[in-house]
Formats: C-alpha cells, sequence, structure tokens
C-alpha cells in the first residue's frame, strides 16, 4: 500500500523527469574517462529512439521511405546487434583476449571468500532493482545495466578492471537486479492495474481473461487471486533452485565448446532471432549494419550499455513529454509539479558529479604531490 500510495503521485510530467534522471545516471556511473563516450553512446540511443512514428504526431520520421521502419527500430534486434554480434566478431578477430578453447571447470561452488564479496553487492541491488521494478515502464532490464553501472563505479580501482572479464561482483550485480526488478514489477500490477513489464502485461490480460481486474480492491475482492500470485513467487523460486543446482555442472560445459563451434551457433541464433521478432528481412540489414558498428565502437573502447539505455527511455521520455506538453499547454508542468522539479534537479546534480569526482581526485593527487 505504501508503494502504491507513492506511485499513484507519478503522472507523466513525473515520468518525463524520471527518466531523465535514470539517463543522468548513465553520465554519473560511467567507469573513469568513460564519461563524455557513455553521453555521446545515450545521445545515440536516443536519437535512434526517435526513428519512426512520433508520439506528438503520428507521423513517420527519419524512416528513408522505408516501410519497416514506420514502428522503428526493433528493441531486441538492437540489443542482439549491440552484444551478441559483437562477441561474436570479436571471437574472431581478437581471440587471445577473449580466452581460450578447451580448458577444465574444477570448481562450480562459491567459495566463502566470494560469498563474502558478493554479500553487499546483492543486498544493494536487491533493494535498487526492486525500486527501479516498482515504476511502470521501467523493466528489469534497466535495472540490469544501471546495477552494473554502479557497482563498476563503486568499486575499488583495481576491481574495475576486472568488469567485464568475468568479475563476480559484474555477475552478482546485474542478475540480482534484474531478479528483485522482476519481483518489483508486480506491485504496480497488483496495486494500481498498471503493468510495470512485459511479463506482467501478459499476466494483466491473462488476469482480464478470467475477469480479475488488478488494483487497489484486488486484495479486497480476491484474496485468494492476490496471495496465489505471492505465494507463486517463493514456489517458482524454489522450483528453480531445486532444478538448476543440478543441472549447473551440465550447462557450465557450454564453456568448453570449442569457438569454431560456438561462432556459427551464435550467428545463427542472433540472426534468426532478429528475423522472427518481426517477421521481415529488413531487421536481418539492420542487425547486421549495427553489428558491425557496435564492433568497431568495441574496438575503440565506447560502452553500448548506454546506447541500449537511451533507446530504450528514449521513447517512454518522448512519450511522455507530448503528454506533459500537451495536459499542461508548454513545459509549464516542470514549475507547477514540485516533484518533478526536485527530480531534474537530481538529474542536473548527477550529471555534475563525475566533475566534482574528477576536481575532487585532482585535488588529493595535488596533495600527495606537495606532501612528497
Amino acid at each position: 500500500p505504501a508503494l502504491s500510495s507513492v506511485a499513484l503521485l507519478f503522472h507523466s510530467a513525473e515520468y518525463f523527469a524520471l527518466m531523465v534522471v535514470g539517463l543522468s545516471a548513465i553520465a554519473a556511473f560511467a567507469g573513469t574517462g568513460q564519461v563524455a563516450k557513455a553521453l555521446l553512446m545515450t545521445l545515440l540511443g536516443l536519437i535512434m529512439a526517435t526513428v519512426g512514428e512520433g508520439a506528438l504526431f503520428n507521423m513517420p520520421r527519419f524512416t528513408m521511405g522505408i516501410m519497416d521502419l514506420q514502428s522503428g527500430f526493433g528493441f531486441i534486434t538492437l540489443a542482439m546487434a549491440m552484444f551478441a554480434l559483437p562477441e561474436a566478431l570479436f571471437l574472431v578477430l581478437k581471440p587471445k583476449e577473449m580466452g581460450g578453447d578447451g580448458g577444465e571447470i574444477k570448481d562450480l561452488r562459491i567459495s566463502r571468500s566470494e560469498a563474502k564479496a558478493i554479500a553487499p553487492v546483492v543486498g544493494r541491488q536487491s533493494i535498487q532493482g526492486f525500486f527501479i521494478g516498482v515504476l511502470p515502464g521501467a523493466g528489469a532490464t534497466i535495472a540490469s545495466f544501471l546495477g552494473y553501472a554502479v557497482e563498476r563505479n563503486i568499486a575499488k580501482k583495481e576491481e574495475q578492471e576486472e568488469f567485464g572479464k568475468g568479475s563476480i561482483k559484474g555477475l552478482a550485480a546485474p542478475e540480482t537486479a534484474n531478479n528483485a526488478a522482476c519481483t518489483g514489477s508486480f506491485v504496480p500490477l497488483l496495486t494500481l492495474g498498471i503493468p510495470g513489464s512485459g511479463t506482467t502485461a501478459i499476466l494483466l490480460g491473462a488476469l482480464l481473461a478470467l475477469n480479475v481486474t488488478p488494483g487497489p480492491r484486488l486484495m479486497i475482492d480476491e484474496p485468494q487471486i492476490f496471495w496465489a500470485v505471492i505465494m507463486s513467487m517463493f514456489i517458482g523460486n524454489l522450483v528453480l533452485l531445486i532444478l538448476n543446482l543440478p543441472l549447473i555442472p551440465y550447462i557450465a560445459k557450454v564453456l568448453l565448446v570449442p569457438r569454431n563451434y560456438l561462432i556459427p551457433f551464435i550467428l545463427f541464433f542472433t540472426l534468426m532471432g532478429a528475423y522472427i521478432g518481426q517477421n521481415n528481412a529488413t531487421e536481418l540489414l539492420i542487425l547486421v549494419g549495427f553489428g558491425i558498428a557496435a564492433t568497431a565502437l568495441k574496438f575503440a573502447d565506447y560502452p553500448l550499455a548506454p546506447l541500449l539505455i537511451g533507446f530504450i527511455l528514449g521513447g517512454m521520455l518522448e512519450d511522455n513529454f507530448s503528454r506533459s506538453m500537451q495536459l499542461y499547454d508548454g513545459i509549464g508542468f516542470i514549475w507547477e509539479r514540485p516533484m518533478t522539479l526536485a527530480l531534474l534537479v537530481i538529474a542536473m546534480l548527477l550529471v555534475m558529479l563525475p566533475s566534482f569526482r574528477a576536481r575532487r581526485a585532482r585535488a588529493r593527487a595535488e596533495g600527495v604531490a606537495e606532501g612528497d
């Protein structure tokens, strides 16, 4: 009830400001020397989100006359172009950096020292991921990316270099945030009837098909449905635990597959996924084009995750901004709604945070130099 009452305070203006905060957080949590690159990639993602029909006029934009771009770029295609295809190409172009074939998997159990190292990560990302999941439209993807970025940013300098190379903290952060966000997305669904993610949107449709209307009265009118959903989460996690623990040794054997067999499978499933997702051949061309571009950006040490976050948030940012402009006949909603103004101030502070950190680090370095 407490979270649902807070969620009720959010309207289109607040959601717009919240998206701005999310985009600003990319700069705040970017790695050392990566702030400008992260902002540039975020801007590129926002630009890509404008392709297709606009939220305000429903007119096609930047489609270059291609009908398949009327609805914009597909998220699945873009995600695979940013992550799957570059990884496959890197296996070919830089095999030494990606590790060798074969090897032996010795121990799959987490040691006591590893458990101790990830305990605070799990705690932080459980809370952060849950609250991100509570916000309708945010979803587990954003929670995962932000969770990874936050943990990399607050890690020690020597630990930051391990992120992206098998760091256990880098593995625990997005997985924890993802799971927590999935749980949090049920809060707006069950209390407000608003799906917090694609999965809960499907669940909402199923409930409506059964003449069950999620909302504030669900706990009163249909308590058996409400508590059945809650219990299903516990039972589902327990079943996953029982199934996954015995299967871990077999799943891990995928790592032993030789590279010359693995690369064709990655490419095949990537191309098939893009085609099936939109059911048109144009997606294959988009996938290959963006995949090659993403590989070049990866060679230049540009982070790809900010681009995807900018793309995801770009559509929601535009929708909520357009709606707020229509409701308030201009940008007056920024000053008329205190929560919107407060969120935008937070966004400004987040943008300024890297500069503040750099100045503080420079001052410390100068102090050490003077002491010597």
